[in-house]
């Protein structure tokens, strides 16, 4: 009879845990604390050494799920990391200054990043795991092209919400702008957008991906003084990395079409 009133008991504290884990949210702690408690009893663990256990999972596991909960509101088209990217397929990219900008010293500082060079020459691929790097080291991380970052601008000030969502873009530590210069912005446009880098300069931190240098951003914003403005906030103080003009993916087609091993490494887009 005490044997069935000890299993009661048992079952009755599980429930207890189960339920206060929930209110709690400690998921972790709900899941894995029969099996901690369980381990603790064989290793005649005390009570301090099976709760610093369970605590220090529940703090792993919220760190882990907080990571990926910023990297998935960064909003990225596809996963890419740094440590995935080749250098050796393209020599032009300096592979110590890009590990050295993995640590985040640049976000923290507000610094812009400009990424410049030739389509297929890793831009996009160095700009999502740049962003990635910075999400998971605890930075707000938001991913737009700049044709996106417009029209979601020109349709906030048609709906006279632009004051609120260039605040919104103000707020986020690091804004990863990709495709910037492939198409030509309209005056209203490219206006907008300079609204945009204003909120954020000296404060927060842009990174760019062009196929354009900057001697040729006049063909994407028509006005010259502003085309002068635009550069300016993006260039002072930034990093400036040029990814070369030799197109990762146009060799590997190229190779494939001849029958001839491709490079072994992930597509640097």
């Amino acid at each position: 009879m005490a044997a069935r009133r000890d299993e009661l008991t048992d079952t009755a504290a599980d429930a207890a845990i189960d339920q206060a884990c929930r209110i709690l949210r400690l998921p972790t702690m709900r899941e894995r604390h029969g099996e901690v408690a369980a381990a603790a009893a064989r290793q005649q663990a005390g009570y301090k050494a099976f709760l610093t256990e369970l605590l220090s999972m529940e703090c792993d596991d919220r760190e882990t799920r907080r990571k990926a909960r910023l990297v998935r509101d960064a909003a990225f088209p596809r996963p890419k990391r740094i440590e995935d990217f080749d250098f050796a397929a393209n020599p032009d990219v300096p592979a110590a200054l890009i590990h050295t900008l993995t640590r985040c010293a640049w976000v923290a500082a507000g610094q812009p990043l400009c990424l410049i060079g030739d389509s297929g020459t890793g831009k996009s691929h160095l700009l999502i795991g740049l962003g990635t790097a910075a999400a998971e080291s605890g930075y707000r991380v938001r991913y737009v092209t700049a044709a996106a970052l417009v029209n979601e601008l020109v349709e906030a000030a048609d709906d006279k919400t632009l004051s609120r969502t260039i605040t919104r873009y103000g707020r986020i530590d690091l804004l990863c702008l990709d495709e910037l210069g492939y198409i030509e912005l309209d005056r209203r446009g490219a206006e907008l957008l300079f609204q945009v880098f204003t909120e954020r300069e000296e404060k927060a931190s842009i990174a760019i991906a062009s196929n354009a240098p900057f001697s040729e951003w006049t063909a994407t914003f028509a006005d010259p003084r502003l085309c002068a403005a635009i550069v300016d906030r993006l260039t002072y103080d930034a990093h400036i990395i040029g990814t070369g003009t030799g197109s990762y993916r146009l060799r590997t087609a190229t190779a494939r079409r001849r029958g001839g091993p491709s490079p072994d490494t992930g597509d640097p887009s």
